[in-house]
């Protein structure tokens, strides 16, 4: 099939890609010139394992162009997709939809054919609604079906996530044709045994912001037991250990530490609780203000434990802070817990230095009055204190013996609780989570 995917970042660029690799031509449309331009050479400006393969071999091959034009793009196809952000409004919760806006105001005045748009870009429900009734306004002499189809990538896991879905989801209003559409583009898919659930565009928008939601109160939840286990003097990781056989809870996502971050979760469960209230039911998502405070309390918690084992001042001390990206295989620094700590710290009057595998680029954008090293043992030389904040395999692998070599002090504050407290303690770290 022939399809158009609007809006080329990090959904858009993967599920483009992935869409060549079943076989489909597909057409990418990216305002922005800079990445447009990287984006047509066959280069991914972001870090994603396995997409830059993907990217190149198609937009060589021809199966995958890049434009910025909405009349070549409503010429290519009648299949399109909306892939574009939709970040949190400034100054508040809920969810700016102006890009999901502008493509339809943009998009639809130009079809001369009969069109369907499959959103994947997260929204608030109701929003194909609106969006389908402004189609109807902005149509001329054509029929243009608006359905959703949300995406429910990892980062790190994204390529894997299109391709291998656990479900894949459609929204559509009665009398549509997106499912016969939608079972063609995704035959290889559903022929894996993939379950398509197929409902109404209200269910479909909330499919994706209750698992987000689920998610983050998760961690937020075995995060409020870290709190207790603090104060009782408990395992927090042998009580997700032990819970996690439960088949009812599960072990994922129980992992306790500096809470979650990233362009998705955080912004998104606002987005939610800020929908409901517009919907009157701002008391059914009250829960979700304390999984947003019980995250945001750990990135607290990282600056005051840092203080403590500072001997209760930061200032004139020389801190490490390991990983920066909100989680492993990833260089996205949007909310992240990790260089939301990092500037705590030097506010307080330490020197703090900065390493991360993927993400300096990024961080040094976000965060430029840090210091950055080009290794982690660069940015362990001289530190008094050495913080884990992402759980990268590279920290994971680091020897304390050989590391200890560097450090003013050995003490190391695990925020992730994925070092080996006993290998660190016998090489004489003062190992603290």
């Amino acid at each position: 099939m022939r399809m158009v995917v609007l809006g080329l970042g990090y959904l858009g660029a993967t599920h483009a890609a992935c869409m060549a690799e079943l076989g489909h031509d597909v057409l990418g449309v990216e305002i922005v010139p800079e990445k447009r331009a990287q984006l047509a050479a066959g280069e991914v400006p972001f870090y994603e394992p396995g997409l830059p393969e993907l990217l190149k071999r198609h937009i060589d091959s021809g199966r995958l162009t890049v434009s910025g034009s909405y009349a070549e793009a409503a010429d290519f196809a009648d299949i399109f997709f909306i892939a574009v952000g939709t970040p949190q409004k400034k100054g508040e919760y809920s969810a700016d939809l102006q890009y999901v806006d502008a493509a339809i105001e943009e998009l639809v005045p130009l079809l001369t054919r009969d069109a369907i748009i499959l959103g994947k870009s997260t929204v608030p429900v109701g929003t194909a609604q609106r969006l389908s009734e402004r189609a109807d306004e902005l149509a001329k002499d054509v029929d243009v079906e608006i359905a959703w189809n949300p995406e429910f990538l990892r980062e790190g896991f994204a390529v894997q996530d299109t391709l291998h879905p656990d479900r894949l989801v459609l929204g559509m209003f009665a009398g549509g044709a997106s499912e016969t559409a939608c079972r063609e583009i995704y035959g290889p898919i559903l022929d894996e045994g993939t379950p398509l659930i197929v409902t109404d565009p209200p269910t479909a928008e909330l499919v994706k912001t209750s698992a987000n939601a689920f998610l983050a109160t998760k961690i937020s939840f075995i995060n409020a037991i870290a709190e207790v286990c603090d104060a009782a003097g408990a395992d927090v990781k042998s009580i997700a250990d032990a819970i996690g056989f439960d088949a009812r809870i599960g072990r994922k996502f129980l992992n306790a530490g500096l809470g979650f971050g990233g362009g998705c979760l955080p912004k998104d469960i606002r987005a939610f609780m800020a929908r409901a209230g517009e919907l009157g039911a701002a008391e059914a998502l009250s829960f979700l203000r304390e999984v947003d405070n019980v995250n945001m309390r750990r990135r607290t918690r990282m600056v005051e434990l840092t203080r403590e084992v500072c001997g209760g001042s930061l200032l004139g001390k020389r801190i490490a802070i390991l990983g920066s990206a909100f989680k492993p295989e990833s260089d996205d620094v949007r909310d992240s817990p990790a260089l939301n700590v990092a500037g705590q710290i030097q506010l307080q009057g330490a020197s703090v230095t900065v390493y991360d595998p993927k993400a300096m680029d990024n961080s040094r954008k976000l965060f430029p009055t840090l210091d950055y090293a080009i290794t982690a043992f660069d940015a362990c030389e001289k530190a008094d204190v050495v913080l884990v904040l992402t759980e990268w395999r590279e920290f994971l692998a680091l020897d304390p013996i050989e590391l200890g070599e560097q450090v003013r002090q050995r003490i190391v504050v695990d925020g992730r609780m994925c070092l080996d407290p006993a290998r660190w303690s016998d090489a004489g770290w003062q190992y603290r989570v």
